[in-house]
């Protein structure tokens, strides 16, 4: 891994150059048609590009339930476990999330308030290809089953050999509606516009390649959207007691998901340094999925040297990671200082994949420096909030000079004229 030992202005100017966002005009124009060719042609278009791009001829779009029951069925105890014991923790997290409405009545003859709503239907989109991720369903589909959303689509890319017994389960566990085969672009699109054999949803959520993070982009503001997301990223912050051997192994964790993935290591300490970065080349050798693993780490990795940990912090909260790990002696003391990252991990034994998988806490969280002004996935994102106001004659009348004073100061006549219209004459 390159090792950079700079002032911390330098380094600064080196994360921006790691961290900013380009955009791929050809990967808009692309999914630009994509999108209008499934909202024109629907369920024909669907089946059109699942030949094209994933060599798969479809007949019907959706997966039977019958098909989904036997997946389930299927799949090792071991692995039913998991999910259960995934899906206690998260939905125990989870419904700590509840919002609920309020009402305000203190003031005589005014009542204001806000009503929480749960979405009516949602889509959850699961990526397919290179690997399968059922944790990614529990993650995104419970939250939103706690909030109350009556309907859960989930779309996926069709598989030759089917879509995997793994992902069908989870389905079943989360409590997925119904299960469509179709990704990329298109599956975004469907889910967007609706297709003939795919209901349109409220918002879209879920991870995927640049072509579905793009399609996302160009659908909102017809649909909600979670968030763009980039690829995963790990930052670690840590000092001389830590072990090198487990700080490689946590960089790796996250660099084996894509070629464009960030791996960061913070320290103040030159020798740790130096034993991660060989770490990190020793453990690549063996990692099945070297390959992708390798070009994250020399293309996107890097390991920071600062003078002290307050510069550790300031540069780390500039770098804004998906996932941060303290790994400082006592790192509760230091939940302070962190301002910007979408999960933490505190402490030797919080290794990240404990919050990929069981821990509870949501596993979609905001990269690509977004955790800045972005949170993770939550039941918050599942709801929607209305306000809601009631006044007496009299209340109404004891802020009639403000609100007319107001209204006519931005020249806004009508607004003047509502009001005063419930003072004048017979009120109908």
């Amino acid at each position: 891994m390159k090792i950079y030992n700079e002032s911390l202005t330098e380094m600064k100017k080196i994360v921006r150059r790691y961290t900013t966002q380009t955009t791929d005009l050809e990967v808009e124009k692309q999914v630009a048609q994509i999108v209008e060719n499934v909202r024109a042609k629907g369920d024909d278009a669907l089946k059109f590009y699942e030949s094209k791009f994933d060599g798969v001829e479809l007949d019907k779009l959706r997966i039977p339930d019958s098909q989904i029951e036997k997946a389930y069925q299927s799949i090792s105890t071991d692995l039913k476990n998991a999910l259960e014991l995934a899906k206690r923790n998260i939905i125990a997290y989870h419904e700590m999330e509840l919002q609920h409405g309020f009402v305000d009545a203190a003031q005589p003859g005014i009542i204001r308030g806000q009503k929480v709503t749960p979405l009516e239907r949602v889509g959850l989109y699961v990526p397919g290809g290179t690997a399968a991720y059922p944790s990614t369903i529990l993650m995104n589909a419970l939250p939103a089953k706690i909030a109350g959303v009556d309907e859960i689509i989930m779309v996926t890319p069709p598989q030759k050999d089917g879509v995997a017994a793994a992902v069908l389960a989870a389905a079943k566990i989360a409590g997925v509606t119904a299960v469509y085969q179709v990704g990329g672009a298109q599956a975004i699109a469907a889910l967007a516009y609706g297709t003939e054999a795919i209901p349109r949803v409220n918002k879209i959520v879920g991870p995927g390649n640049i072509f579905v993070a793009t399609a996302k982009k160009q659908v909102f503001g017809q649909v909600a959207i979670d968030m763009v997301a980039g690829p995963s990223e790990i930052g670690i912050l840590a000092d001389q007691t830590a072990n090198a051997r487990q700080l490689a192994a946590d960089l790796l964790s996250q660099a084996e998901h894509d070629k464009r993935a960030r791996a960061i290591l913070i320290t103040n300490s030159k020798e740790l340094a130096d034993k991660v970065s060989k770490e990190v080349e020793k453990q690549l050798i063996s990692l099945p999925r070297k390959e992708i693993a390798e070009v994250a780490i020399k293309e996107r990795g890097f390991i920071a040297i600062m003078d002290s940990i307050a510069d550790m912090f300031t540069l780390m909260n500039d770098v804004a990671p998906e996932h941060l790990e303290v790994q400082l002696t006592d790192p509760m003391q230091y939940l302070s200082s962190i301002r910007n990252a979408g999960s933490v991990f505190l402490g030797k034994y919080a290794s990240e994949p404990l919050g990929d998988y069981v821990a509870g806490p949501n596993h979609v969280l905001p990269t690509g420096g977004t955790a800045k002004f972005s949170s993770p996935l939550g039941v918050y994102d599942f709801v929607k909030k209305t306000s809601f106001i009631q006044f007496s004659k009299a209340a109404l009348k004891n802020d009639l000079k403000a609100i007319t004073t107001l209204a006519r100061t931005e020249g806004l006549e009508a607004h003047a004229r509502a009001v005063e219209s419930r003072f004048k004459g017979d009120e109908k």
